[in-house]
């Protein structure tokens, strides 16, 4: 089952999200958007969560609003405080989803391209999470303070990125070692964008594409890790 809901902020502020329900749940997950909103796309990837045994909840960051247009939703991104997504939204909904009690009681997160950057950055802000996994997006290693790191970490990236070159993926990877962070990385030779199915065809923008054989083996990766620290 899936539904719109309301949770709170740290701050007490309140915060829509997309709830979508597990069956019988091994655990849940804070599923991050990309820069374009809360669009059917990043539910379908919520409700694919909660097919494989995790419920999950996206967190509405952009407050209702959503695009299919590259300009906008840079002009969106760019609105966004990334810090305060990261403490308030991200922590909200991942103590949202801790009061639920669902299965082991943990709980995830993980987000694409601007929402892995925000996964990123939650490892650092959210100490109640109790895994992360980053889907090609970085912060400026400059902002990461990788020693407040607690959890466990999973990353795919892709070696053909335009928007976050690997030579910065090497740098937050130096700092993640330096910290003793527990880290598993995977490359693939991908562009941005690689398991968003929207990613292809004549609509996409330009140096994204859907790759699905590399999305298929993330994804299969993914659930075998949190499936390790979640279930």
């Amino acid at each position: 089952m899936a539904q719109s809901i309301q949770f709170k902020r740290p701050d007490g502020a309140p915060v829509s999200g997309y709830l979508a329900e597990a069956a019988r749940p091994l655990g849940a997950i804070v599923v991050i958007q990309e820069w374009w909103g809360l669009n059917d796309q990043i539910r379908g990837v919520a409700e694919r969560f909660a097919s494989a045994g995790f419920t999950a909840l996206v967190p509405d960051l952009y407050r209702g609003k959503s695009t299919v247009e590259e300009e906008e939703a840079h002009h969106l991104m760019t609105g966004l405080n990334f810090g305060d997504a990261a403490a308030q939204d991200v922590r909200g909904a991942v103590n949202h989803l801790k009061g639920l009690k669902l299965g082991s009681g943990k709980v995830g997160i993980t987000g694409y391209c601007m929402g892995g950057a925000l996964t990123v950055l939650s490892s650092t802000m959210v100490p109640e999470a109790d895994a992360a996994v980053v889907w090609y997006g970085m912060p400026p290693v400059d902002y990461v303070d990788a020693s407040k790191i607690g959890m466990p970490l999973q990353a795919h990236w892709a070696t053909q990125d335009e928007f976050f070159p690997i030579d910065g993926v090497n740098a937050l990877e130096a700092k993640l070692a330096a910290a003793g962070v527990r880290y598993e990385a995977h490359r693939y030779l991908a562009h941005h964008g690689f398991a968003n199915e929207a990613a292809q065809g004549p609509g996409r923008i330009a140096r994204t594409q859907y790759d699905g054989a590399w999305a298929q083996q993330a994804w299969d990766r993914t659930m075998r890790f949190f499936g390790c620290h979640l279930g």
